[in-house]
């Protein structure tokens, strides 16, 4: 499997994370009788939940972008470059870097994480078209 496959496939696990660590904690702050019930009210997620929540929103915005131009590489037979696997690495490496930065409210290192991984994202869009 390519390095590049191997980033999406971390950026997959990535995405459970998201979703497990938004999840719970926002569960922990409404009580267990409102997460499984019908959720009539439009209960929104506060501080750290809400911050998880907004970062999980986040990931699924690039994510996609993400697994194409990944996808696209694979089927092109143009993985292995260095834009490829160095853009992979940044995007992971920036966006497992995002989640506990923004839990944690860091405003300005977070979107340093989030710019290292869109740069990283910009150079494996780059190898889709750069031989």
């Amino acid at each position: 499997m390519s390095v590049e496959a191997w980033a999406l496939f971390g950026a997959m696990i990535l995405g459970l994370v998201h979703l497990t660590a938004a999840s719970f904690t926002f569960k922990a702050q409404v009580g267990n009788a409102y997460s499984v019930g019908a959720r009539d009210e439009d209960l929104q997620p506060s501080g750290v939940a809400g911050r998880l929540a907004r970062a999980q929103r986040n990931f699924l915005e690039t994510f996609p972008i993400f697994a194409a131009a990944v996808l696209l590489l694979e089927h092109l037979e143009r993985t292995g470059t260095t834009l490829g696997v160095w853009g992979a690495a940044m995007y992971l490496t920036g966006r497992m870097l995002f989640l506990p930065l923004y839990a944690a409210g860091l405003p300005w290192i977070r979107t340093f994480s989030w710019n290292f991984a869109s740069l990283g994202l910009a150079m494996v869009l780059a190898a889709v078209v750069w031989r």
